[in-house]
Parts: structure tokens; sequence; C-alpha cells
């Protein structure tokens, strides 16, 4: 009580609405409202207001920030061609990974926050809790060196056109984070595809031809207490393996079909480690999205949401049967070599998993009915099978698949009530008989 009391003392005058509604979205996050509507109305029945239900979907997803964050600092040394071992120099491979993504967090949050609390003063409510999650998706889903300035502009493209628009949390038609993902692809293709994006930190040699480590201040740092401890330290300039190429698994599928992938042993070759094992894959130590190579983290992060029913079981089930029974057409059609890579096998490359788990089961783009789920899912497998496999120019379609059917989400809604009417007005004339 003493701490409740002590926001009511420093709450501001409802006049100054921008400092209203940021004093109102911090009272709000550490607090439910304990009040109910007098008389006959609705009433709150329990504590798991929508502010507490995004901090649930935050929760599930730090596993996957904590691998991902690892993943950078490993990412960057296996292209060096040092401590190639996933465990090997944790510390700096923790510390790089932290000092690349904080900035790209700390960006998201406070461009997409700051829209969010001017519109909330702007329109004189309360600042609403959407961001929440997208301030957290939207950097697991970008490249390790993704530049900060493009970042902004893209949260600040997805938070406008595609939410405040159309009048805040709730009332957008397409996922926010995908729309900030879309926007760096149509945008900056090369920041989001080929090799090149997934190694953080690197820069040209004197000579022009060479790539050498660049570390700045917030790395180097750290190398007195690495010393004091013995421990292997930042080296500026160290020079990146000649021929390192970091492309993913997807891509190397997407190329040359599964005999590259499946050929892969994990190992080092002169001082190049350019295929990877299954376990590498399963466990995240492969290039890709922050947060989309850990499979254990992801499935992590989905049981938790199916746990809490904060995420769709119905949405979740027919995404995968829909992906699986595509990929095993792709096998029998067996046209391209990217057809012939064994359907289970695309469940453990690129961001599939995690559009399952964490885009596709947004409650509010994704369809409202239980038969409109199964629906939902299922197409949005399909899509996504179909333009990972099929288009030459992305080997990844989940980011387009759940953006079309966000679209068409209202529609299967409106198809699937239109039919249990029509069942139960035929139902009621043969009672009726």
């Amino acid at each position: 009580m003493a701490l409740i009391d002590f926001w009511k003392r420093i709450e501001p005058s409802k006049e100054n609405q921008f400092l209203h509604a940021t004093y109102d979205a911090f009272f709000t996050f550490m607090f439910k409202p304990n009040l109910t509507t007098k008389g006959k109305g609705v009433h709150i029945r329990d504590a798991m207001d929508l502010k507490r239900t995004m901090f649930h979907v935050v929760i599930a997803l730090q596993l996957c920030l904590l691998v991902g964050t690892f993943n950078i600092g490993h990412q960057h040394f296996v292209a060096l061609g040092i401590h190639t071992g996933f465990i090997e120099a944790f510390h700096l491979k923790l510390v790089f990974g932290l000092v690349q993504l904080l900035p790209i967090v700390i960006v998201a949050n406070v461009v997409g926050l700051g829209i969010e609390f001017y519109f909330a003063a702007r329109r004189g409510h309360a600042v609403e809790e959407g961001f929440l999650v997208s301030g957290m998706l939207i950097p697991l889903i970008m490249p390790p060196d993704i530049p900060l300035w493009m970042l902004a502009l893209a949260v600040a493209f997805a938070v406008v056109i595609g939410k405040e628009a159309f009048g805040g949390t709730g009332m957008n038609v397409l996922n926010v984070a995908l729309l900030a993902r879309v926007f760096i692809f149509f945008a900056y293709p090369t920041e989001i595809s080929g090799d090149g994006p997934w190694v953080a930190a690197w820069a040209l040699a004197e000579d022009g031809a060479t790539k050498v480590a660049d570390y700045y201040w917030a790395h180097t740092m750290f190398n007195p207490i690495f010393e004091a401890a013995g421990w292997s330290t930042f080296v500026q300039g160290t020079p990146f393996v000649a021929g390192y190429s970091g492309a993913t698994p997807l891509a190397l599928g997407a190329a040359q079909g599964w005999a590259q992938v499946d050929a892969a042993t994990g190992e080092v070759t002169g001082g190049i480690l350019s295929q990877y094992s299954a376990l590498q894959m399963w466990m995240g130590g492969i290039p890709g999205c922050i947060g989309e190579t850990s499979k254990p983290a992801i499935i992590f992060g989905a049981i938790f949401l199916l746990i809490t029913r904060v995420a769709s079981w119905r949405v979740m089930l027919s995404f995968v049967i829909g992906t699986a029974l595509t990929g095993m057409i792709f096998n029998a059609w067996d046209a391209t070599v990217f057809m012939n890579v064994p359907w289970y096998q695309h469940f453990g490359m690129g961001g599939l998993l995690f559009a399952m788990a964490f885009m596709a089961t947004d409650p509010v783009t994704a369809a409202q009915t239980n038969r409109g789920k199964i629906i939902y899912g299922f197409l949005i497998g399909f899509f996504g099978m179909v333009i990972r496999v099929m288009n030459p120019a992305y080997a990844e379609g989940w980011m387009l698949a759940i953006l079309l059917m966000n679209v068409f989400a209202p529609l299967v809604d409106h198809y699937v009530l239109e039919g249990n009417i029509s069942k139960r007005l035929k139902r009621a004339k043969e009672y009726a008989k």
C-alpha cells in the first residue's frame, strides 16, 4: 500500500496529457486495476489484463533473446576462425553479443514507445500495451548488423502506418513487427538477405581487400578485466577467414539442395566453418536473424504460451500440418533441388518455428473463431512453404505468408460465422417442422 500511495502522490495533473499518459503507462504496468463496475455491468474477473498478457509473451521470448545474444558473438568469432567451439571464449561472445544487441533493443523501443506516447497524449487516452511485445519481437527478427538508422525508420513506419493509422493497439490489421521487417526487406534488401548481414563488426583493412575485426570502446573496455582473469581478449584488426561466406543453412539448401547441408560435419576445415551439423542447427549455432536460430529456445517459448493460454494451439498445430503437407507435396514433385529437401528438415531452417510460435499467433491480427484459426494457420503453412520453395529471390516465406493471411483473417472469420448461422437456421427450420 505504501508503494501505491507513493505513486498516487506523484501523479501529474491530467491537464498535462503527455506527462499523465507517460505516468499512467508505468503505473498500470506495475499494478492491475482493482475496480469493478457498479451495478449489473461487466466486472473484472481476474488479473490477466492486456498488459499482463503482453508481458507473458515478453517472458516467453527471453530464452530466444539470451541464446541469440550469445550466437551473435559466436558467429563473429567463427568468421574470424578462432574460438569456433560453441562454448569457447564464452565471455567474449556474450559481451560481443550484448554490445551488438543492446543498441538494437534500445532504438526499437525508444522510437516505437516514443510514437505511442505521442499519439496517446494527442488523442487523450492511456498509453496502449501493444508495443511491449513488438519492441521485443522486432530486434529478434533482425540481422545483428542492421544499421540503427534503418531500424529506426522501419519501426516508425510500422507503428505509424501499421498501427496508429488504424486507431492503435487492437485495431491494426497487420502484424506490426513483421511490417518493420518487410520495410527493411523491400527498402534495404541487402541488409537482410544474402550471406553478409549475419556477421557483425567487420571493416575493410587498409588494403581494401581483407576484412578485419572492428571493435568499439564498448568491446575493448572489458579487456583489462579479462586480462586480469587470464582470459582471452578482443584483438583489434584480427583478419576474417579468407573466403568465409556466412551462408545460412536455408541459403545453402535453396541454392544447392539438402545434400549440401546434409554433408555438414560442423568441423572446421582450413579455419573455415562452412557447413552445419544437425546439432548446430538444432541448438542455434548458425547464422541467421537474432532470435530465430535456437529451436529449443523457441519451443520453450511456444510451450509457455500454450500453458498460459496466451497463444492458440489451433493456429500452431494447423500451421505445422499445413507446412508438413505442402513440404511432402514438393518432395513428391521434386522439380528443383530445394523441392528435394526433406519436408521435416524445413522446420530446422530459417524462421519457420519462430513464425509459428510468436508471429502467426498474434491475437490481434489472427483469425478469431476456432475454425477460422485452423484455416488461418494451415494457409500460412501452405503459402509460407510455397513462397520459400518457389520464390528464387527470397528463400523465406513466413513474413509474406503471415502478412497475407492477416489481410484475409477477417474474411475467414466472416465465412466461418456465416456457415454457423446457416447451419443453425437450417436446424431451427427442421425443428419447426
